[in-house]
């Protein structure tokens, strides 16, 4: 497995725990900006499922295997599951701490991918960091 394949790996892995830890406070998060904070993980649990599978399908374009099992998911992960007794402005925490680790990641990605001139790989990398970046702006904000 070639160093790209193993970082686009480590990507589909944080997006499975991603999109887990994401439902997880979509259905505990309670008290005030419970309506707009249930329905902001639902965006953003959606939004990691597509990031997902375009990191899952851009290693089966490249002639690798994308992480396939939750087990693997979970060893291969740089972020960790939720665990449910989160307070709001806990998720929101984790959540900007999880973005800010995987925005590292794929900027040291991007690295690679131009290293080798691959601008689909490279394209994937920075759309992707533009968005987590965003989230981070945005939920920040909600602790202020």
């Amino acid at each position: 497995m070639n160093k790209l394949e193993q970082l686009l790996n480590k990507e589909v892995s944080n997006f499975a725990v991603l999109y887990t830890k994401l439902h997880n406070y979509h259905w505990y998060v309670k008290g005030p900006y419970f309506f707009q904070l249930h329905e902001k993980f639902e965006e953003l649990y959606n939004e990691a499922t597509e990031f997902y599978d375009e990191f899952a399908e851009r290693i089966l374009m490249i002639g690798g295997k994308p992480v396939a099992t939750l087990k693997q998911s979970l060893e291969l992960a740089t972020i960790e599951e939720a665990s449910g007794l989160e307070t709001k402005d806990e998720m929101i925490k984790v959540i900007i701490s999880d973005y800010k680790q995987i925005n590292q990641e794929l900027l040291e990605g991007l690295g690679i991918a131009e290293e080798l001139d691959d601008d689909v790989t490279a394209d994937l990398f920075t759309t992707t960091r533009a968005s987590l970046q965003k989230h981070i702006w945005m939920l920040s904000e909600l602790l202020k």
